[in-house]
């Protein structure tokens, strides 16, 4: 046996399969389960949302979805994870506004990087923060709230998830604002403040339609306003909080993004099938009954651009409430 030509062979065919180009790599994509980890708990918003649009990808694709939720540290356990996460094209982060925009202005370093770590992939939904009172609350108007509060300085309890969360900020915020004089109350977390206001001891709450819509659908809260620019959609007898406070608009948004490195063929397809499943109306209803509204068609540079906006409202209200790295 010539084992020169056989050691030959042996060497072209290595570097046959290394020289195979990226395209050609990713053609038969997917071939095994894709992961979608998350920095959420399951059972929250964020997971709800990715395990229905992974139930609806995983038959379009033939694979499963595999949910991967590492909670904590304020997003920052997933997002590391994620980051550090193999770029085969079989790694996903379904990340929000708090992991790759606010972290950037809450923390002094991060073990991650959000703005090189990731690349976009697709932009999923916007998920409105809305400021609810307790259905039987004298309270009925958003109005009403603010006039409460500034008639009764540091009466009016005000309830969110503290001074360094989505929640907590935008309730920072809101009283900048609307001059309000409402006496900011942190909670461990939405549920628990939600049982107090649902308890009556406290009276209204800043939190994020995902969490609290189904107590707004049966009747248990009412929602006062909401924190998007318009009003949202599913909710439209709901006012905006902008047409009170102008150009008021801080929401939260869920977005898939892949560790850096992943293939720009992969990243393309999985955008074009997001954005499919996103416009089907079955989907796009289903997640609206869970709080946040699908948005479909944004190609990855628009959610790049959708970040560098999103950046600069948060550089500008870091500012305005006082808000510094620790």
């Amino acid at each position: 046996m010539n084992f020169s030509n056989l050691n030959r062979r042996s060497v072209l065919g290595v570097m046959s399969v290394i020289s195979i180009p990226a395209w050609a790599q990713s053609a038969a994509w997917p071939d095994k389960p894709i992961k979608f980890i998350l920095s959420h708990p399951a059972g929250s918003g964020p997971d709800n949302v990715a395990r229905l649009l992974g139930e609806r990808l995983a038959k379009l694709w033939g694979q499963p979805i595999v949910i991967e939720n590492k909670p904590g540290g304020q997003n920052v356990i997933g997002a590391q994870a994620a980051a550090k996460s193999a770029s085969d094209g079989y790694n996903f982060y379904f990340s929000t506004v708090a992991s790759l925009v606010s972290n950037t202005y809450l923390f002094k370093a991060l073990p991650y990087d959000p703005r090189r770590d990731f690349v976009p992939v697709a932009f999923v939904a916007n998920s409105p923060f809305a400021i609810l009172v307790n259905a039987n609350s004298p309270i009925k108007t958003m109005e009403e709230l603010i006039a409460k509060s500034k008639s009764t300085p540091g009466k009016v309890t005000l309830a969110n998830e503290g001074p360094r969360t989505l929640g907590g900020m935008i309730a920072r915020l809101i009283n900048s604002r609307a001059k309000m004089e409402a006496n900011l109350v942190p909670f461990a977390s939405v549920g628990v403040a939600t049982q107090d206001l649902l308890g009556g001891h406290v009276d209204a709450l800043v939190a994020d339609l995902a969490s609290t819509a189904a107590l707004a659908k049966q009747g248990r809260l009412r929602v006062l306003a909401v924190t998007n620019a318009k009003r949202a959609a599913g909710w439209e007898t709901v006012p905006a909080l902008a047409e009170l406070v102008p150009n008021f608009e801080m929401s939260g948004w869920f977005a898939l993004m892949a560790p850096v490195g992943t293939p720009d063929a992969i990243v393309t397809r999985v955008n074009r099938d997001m954005s499919t499943v996103l416009a089907e109306a079955d989907i796009a209803n289903r997640i609206a009954a869970i709080g946040p509204i699908a948005v479909s068609g944004m190609n990855p540079a628009a959610v790049a651009e959708f970040f560098k906006g999103e950046h600069a409202r948060w550089a500008q209200m870091s500012k305005e409430i006082g808000l510094l790295p620790e």
